[in-house]
């Protein structure tokens, strides 16, 4: 059980660097959505998947490119 509560850890505290980097940032989706990511969340089928203010959905991160500023 030691090494699924490291594994654990891990995840969690990865989870919260990305939070940290992507929540704030102008995004452009592959579908040419565009805005601020608003939320993040694990998701088991496609790993972070992101929210952007004033559009329904929740995308996979796959899909963003960074604005550059």
């Amino acid at each position: 059980m030691p090494n699924a509560k490291a594994y654990a850890s891990t995840i969690l505290t990865n989870f919260e660097r990305a939070q940290g980097e992507l929540v704030g940032k102008a995004v452009v989706l592959a579908d040419g959505t565009a805005g601020t990511v608003e939320k993040v969340w694990l998701d088991e089928l496609h790993g972070l998947r992101i929210s952007i203010k004033g559009h329904d959905g929740r995308w996979p991160v796959s899909t963003i490119k960074l604005v550059q500023s």
